[in-house]
């Protein structure tokens, strides 16, 4: 069985991703779909004369707290009942708790194949200081994350651009990228962008997609070059070049101050592109 994981939120985004999980589960056999809702305990924190502090809801929060969390539980079984007689099958549930962790512990336990997300995408000053929980999702999950924006359906879905530099790609990660091949059908580009900082010849560069394509058994793949100043707008623009359906990439999965420092690229890839993106994270 596949199993499927949505975070959800209930904005516009989640069920954009929910769809998307749905047309999934129509389309193949055996789909399991899990639809997780995070629920935050909204807290005021209270300093005591030591310095420290213990936080605290106060009457009109809690009152909020629970009037929000018998709607929240309502639309959850309304989600159960209408998905119950699909062919797939479907559950939804609500944990408490900070919405990344709650995602991030549920991926951890439950081993879903896939996660289906929505994602408004950050930028500016936010972006730098706090990202999404999108991005932290991305940067983390042990399993391929596909990020959704607006309303897409899996059946217009036709080409997919895998944006590498196929100098380190694991036999697992083409494995995933076969198995994504095969599950929408859809016509494969391996891209290498080429950029002032990182330059090196087309022949090198074919040279070594092709390699990646032949030890991994893709044959059906087009290997392609584009130029551009930076890895992230090079890929935008060349999926946009194509008008590709869904970009697909690896995700380094740093943390902390290396993540601060070097960044990733795959992560401003989801934050600006307009189409899905699907990443995996590598170690």
């Amino acid at each position: 069985m596949t199993k499927v994981l949505v975070p959800y939120d209930f904005s516009d985004q989640a069920n954009h991703a929910l769809n998307f999980a749905t047309k999934i589960g129509e389309s193949m056999d055996n789909i399991h779909i899990e639809v997780l809702h995070v629920m935050e305990i909204p807290t005021n924190t209270s300093f005591g004369t030591m310095g420290g502090g213990e936080e605290f809801p106060d009457l009109e929060n809690q009152m909020f707290f629970m009037e929000l969390m018998e709607r929240r539980k309502t639309q959850i079984n309304e989600l159960k009942e209408k998905y119950t007689e699909k062919a797939f099958s479907f559950e939804a549930k609500i944990k408490l708790g900070n919405a990344f962790q709650g995602i991030s512990d549920s991926i951890n336990e439950e081993e879903p194949d896939l996660v289906i997300m929505g994602s408004k995408g950050v930028t500016g000053m936010e972006e730098v200081l706090i990202g999404s929980n999108t991005e932290k999702v991305v940067r983390t999950a042990a399993c391929p994350v596909v990020t959704i924006k607006s309303e897409t359906d899996p059946k217009d879905i036709h080409k997919i651009v895998f944006a590498s530099d196929f100098s380190n790609e694991s036999a697992e990660v083409a494995a995933r990228i076969k198995r994504l091949h095969h599950l929408l059908q859809a016509e494969l580009y391996l891209v290498y962008i080429n950029t002032p900082g990182n330059f090196e010849t087309s022949r090198e560069s074919i040279e070594r997609i092709k390699e990646f394509a032949s030890s991994n058994g893709i044959d059906d793949a087009k290997a392609e070059i584009y130029n551009s100043r930076s890895e992230e707008s090079g890929i935008l623009e060349f999926a946009q070049d194509i008008d590709a359906d869904l970009i697909a990439m690896t995700t380094h999965g740093r943390t902390g101050f290396l993540h601060l420092v070097m960044g990733s690229i795959a992560e401003d890839v989801v934050n600006h592109a307009k189409r899905p993106v699907w990443t995996f994270k590598v170690d």
